[in-house]
């Protein structure tokens, strides 16, 4: 399977809202365009910045809808699943694959803490129920208070070919650096999920990253991805060390406003947080506007 295309930058695109907490089509269009003027190599519906542990499925299906329908091909759309019953993974897999999307990415079930092989036969049955089509895994152990082994990643690699790739938030760099290390040999692509960690994961062998920050300085992210293949290490190293500050400075809100937050401040009118989420406070919303003008991206 060539599995070229899985590289680069990609966001986890937000999901813009009205005041009724209906998706606002207009802005999400304007943020698809946005996105690729500058230089994101796909998009990744439904991640944890896309807020899919708020949506029902008929949302998520009018919210891929548009997606696809103005992305037009430009880029990949890939389809995030999360969803604790294999089954109902499986649905929504075939639901984005049916209605375009390239590929799909799993996240690990949410609440439960399955054994390793519970684990193995719930990623091994979705594979196995979307026919040929890619599949990537998500390891967000911050989120779902576990990870998956290089065990699991390594068998599943190995035994299941339309398993093609992963992002991996741990924020581990060995971590990431194992995944890829133990599955090389049959061309599996690992993307970092840690936007602090683009440079460094991309010098142990990842492919790209999937990163929140690319809603809102999609040039500056892809940047650390295009000037280092370039082989331009300092230039690339300078734009990870200028996304930084602007990215640590989300962690003092709470999971996942900052990003919409920071994409009204520059303009992108992405709305609120699905309720309960409310965005920053009046005090953290200047420590972001702060950050954003010492990066320059403010006037």
């Amino acid at each position: 399977m060539n599995t070229d295309y899985f590289k680069g930058i990609i966001p986890p695109i937000v999901t813009p809202i009205d005041e009724n907490e209906n998706v606002n089509e207009k802005a999400l269009r304007k943020l698809i365009d946005y996105e690729i003027d500058g230089g994101v190599s796909g998009i990744l519906a439904f991640g944890s910045n896309g807020e899919f542990y708020m949506q029902e499925e008929d949302e998520q299906k009018e919210i891929l809808s548009i997606i696809i329908d103005h992305v037009n091909g430009r880029v990949p759309v890939y389809m995030g699943v999360g969803a604790i019953r294999t089954r109902k993974c499986i649905r929504l897999a075939n639901m984005g694959l049916e209605m375009g999307a390239k590929g799909v990415s799993v996240l690990q079930p949410m609440f439960i803490k399955p054994s390793e092989d519970e684990l193995y036969t719930h990623f091994a049955a979705i594979a196995d129920n979307i026919g040929s089509a890619p599949m990537l895994l998500y390891n967000n152990p911050g989120r779902t208070g576990y990870g998956i082994s290089q065990k699991i990643v390594e068998r599943l690699a190995h035994e299941k070919e339309n398993i093609i790739g992963m992002k991996d938030s741990s924020g581990n760099l060995t971590e990431t650096e194992e995944f890829i290390r133990r599955n090389r040999d049959v061309d599996f692509k690992v993307m970092c999920g840690k936007d602090t960690l683009i440079f460094a994961g991309l010098s142990v062998g990842a492919v790209g990253a999937v990163c929140s920050t690319a809603n809102f300085l999609p040039k500056l992210v892809c940047s650390i991805y295009d000037l280092f293949v370039k082989g331009d290490l300092k230039g690339s190293l300078e734009a990870q060390f200028k996304l930084n500050p602007i990215r640590l400075e989300m962690d003092h809100s709470s999971f996942p406003v900052a990003t919409k937050d920071y994409a009204n401040l520059l303009g992108e009118g992405v709305g609120s947080p699905y309720l309960p989420n409310k965005p920053s406070t009046e005090k953290q919303m200047e420590e972001l506007s702060k950050r954003l003008g010492e990066g320059g991206y403010l006037s």
